[in-house]
């Protein structure tokens, strides 16, 4: 049996070079479905069922379970192609894809329990430590509610940040991550909002739940570069901390949410024509001066995060197949280029929007939708400016790194 298993693994193996370029062939179709996913406030089934076929999701699982193990560089790069087409389902595929990693880093029977029966199995999760995992003699007992479920309406599995606590007690123990099903946490449809409105960011919550000891992963075993996951997953992959990777996954989106405006100004500005005002003649706007500086800036400012992210995600992958760790200032430079790369890409994007003019603003325009979601995923925490500059910046004047996870 474990031989057929590992012959139909290796005959359904895909090349990093050709799962980039299965992104790219779908990224009108993706593009296409915009204004349904941001109506319907979630990844449309055809949508994610789509990416599901095209094995995006099968890029950080382990091989034993059907899995390419392909690196952070060709997940950047991949994440980048999908955000073109969508920057809610781009967000939705990355940072859930991203948890296959994690997830791998469980202890063996968990992974049993995610994908031996489903191949496509992933997860949800929530990163904010608001619930509780009581310690009793089945596992754990697991209550709390958490905000910012991005993917829920699209996972089979939740995974959730939690304090754990011994019987009877509220004192903290230690924290980690538990997962379960979907089916048996309660969602709050909350998610109502003004940029990546289409990823379901709801609230999931749960009472008393009981979760084998096995589904639970300590936060420092997520960092410790030797997880319990990794004595069957013994890839280079899995050795690399969590905190040194997650934020990949909300970064590389943003770029391509700000590639994805560009092609859309591109597209639109070769075939439009001013009407003439006060401040401009009549003509071709591809012929405006101004128009040239806005396309060449944007142009470059995209580019110039893409080379930093895509380095530092394929310098990440080489030092620990190397057998090394990277070291602190590695780490500290790596989170403050992502944080420097997503605001990069920002600005990039704003450098066109702001020259598309009330065209721009109407509700069916891509580009209005690409900035919204763009900016709204430049909020996200992991590449907050000021605060992983920050961190690079104390890291480079020898101060200590502070509470930052990188």
């Amino acid at each position: 049996m474990a031989e057929a298993l590992a012959e139909t693994v290796e005959k359904n193996y895909v090349h990093p070079n050709e799962i980039i370029e299965r992104a790219q062939s779908i990224v009108s179709f993706i593009r296409e479905n915009q204004e349904k996913t941001e109506a319907k406030r979630s990844v449309p089934e055809n949508v994610f069922d789509e990416i599901l076929k095209q094995g995006f999701f099968k890029m950080l699982m382990p091989r034993r379970y059907g899995g390419y193990e392909h690196g952070m560089d060709t997940f950047a790069e991949v994440a980048y192609e999908i955000a073109r087409g969508c920057g809610s389902v781009g967000w939705v595929h990355s940072i859930c894809s991203m948890y296959q990693y994690l997830l791998a880093m469980f202890p063996k029977e968990a992974q049993d329990d995610l994908w031996l029966k489903d191949e496509n199995a992933c997860a949800s999760a929530s990163f904010i430590p608001t619930g509780t995992a009581e310690k009793i003699s089945e596992g754990y007992k697991v209550s709390g509610s958490w905000a910012y479920c991005s993917g829920v309406d699209n996972c089979p599995w939740v995974l959730v940040a939690v304090r754990v606590v011994a019987e009877g007690s509220e004192d903290t123990i230690e924290r980690g991550y538990v997962i379960a099903p979907k089916a048996n946490f309660q969602i709050k449809d909350d998610w109502y909002v003004a940029g990546l409105a289409g990823t379901g960011s709801k609230t999931v919550y749960c009472d008393n739940l009981v979760v084998p000891a096995h589904r639970y992963l300590a936060l420092e075993d997520t960092m410790s570069g030797n997880p319990p996951g990794a004595e069957a997953n013994p890839s280079a992959l899995y050795r690399i901390p969590a905190f040194q990777s997650l934020t990949i996954s909300v970064c590389a989106p943003i770029l391509g949410m700000a590639r994805g405006a560009y092609d859309c100004f591109m597209k639109e500005v070769s075939d439009r024509a001013t009407r003439g005002s006060a401040l401009a003649s009549a003509g071709p706007m591809a012929q405006l001066p101004s128009i040239h500086t806005r396309v060449g800036k944007a142009a470059a400012s995209i580019d110039a995060a893409k080379l930093l992210v895509f380095r530092d995600a394929r310098v990440m992958m080489e030092i620990y197949e190397s057998g090394a760790s990277q070291t602190e200032d590695e780490r500290a430079r790596n989170k403050g280029d992502l944080g420097f790369a997503a605001n990069l890409a920002v600005q990039g994007l704003d450098t066109i929007f702001e020259a598309n003019g009330a065209a721009g603003l109407q509700l069916s325009s891509s580009l209005q939708r690409y900035w919204r979601d763009a900016h709204a995923g430049a909020m996200h925490i992991s590449v907050n400016h000021d605060a992983v500059l920050g961190l690079y910046g104390r890291v480079h004047l020898g101060l200590p790194a502070g509470p930052a996870q990188y």
